[in-house]
């Protein structure tokens, strides 16, 4: 049996908010859907599916995985997979969102671990997720996130 060699992703960022409001920027389909583009649909409880849905015309399930642990609203720790790929368990990863306040904001810390070193997803998640946590900082400070899909202009 060979081991698969894995990778992590680590991201911490402050955000001038409350553990409620950043916990249910994340698992609320309505909140997320406006700083990330996608909605993120469970019933939130441990065990339970969750989808990563594009909130467009088409409503693709791009992303796929379980909960593993909720405590609201300071964790939660999922499985992470694409939809493609869901049925082959070295192909899921998995992350964790840390809460903690402060006193006029919170410490949101995103960990993905179990990642495949090399893979595309390491690769998409190192870029994804700091334009998806700045969008929601964004987001949650202003009322407005950021465009997650925009490309560098050219020089």
């Amino acid at each position: 049996m060979t081991t698969k060699e894995t990778t992590s992703f680590v991201y911490v960022t402050y955000i001038r908010s409350t553990p409620q409001k950043v916990f249910e920027a994340i698992i609320k389909p309505d909140v997320a859907k406006r700083y990330w583009g996608h909605e993120n649909v469970s019933d939130w409880k441990a065990g339970s599916k969750w989808e990563h849905i594009r909130a467009n015309d088409e409503r693709t399930v791009e992303l796929v995985g379980k909960v593993v642990e909720i405590s609201p609203p300071t964790r939660l720790v999922i499985t992470w997979a694409n939809a493609s790929q869901a049925d082959d368990p070295s192909k899921t990863s998995r992350v964790t969102f840390a809460i903690k306040e402060y006193d006029t904001m919170v410490r949101l810390t995103v960990s993905h671990d179990e990642l495949e070193a090399g893979s595309g997803m390491a690769k998409g998640v190192s870029q994804g997720w700091p334009a998806v946590l700045s969008s929601m900082k964004s987001f949650l400070e202003t009322g407005s996130g950021i465009d997650i899909f925009a490309k560098p202009k050219s020089a």
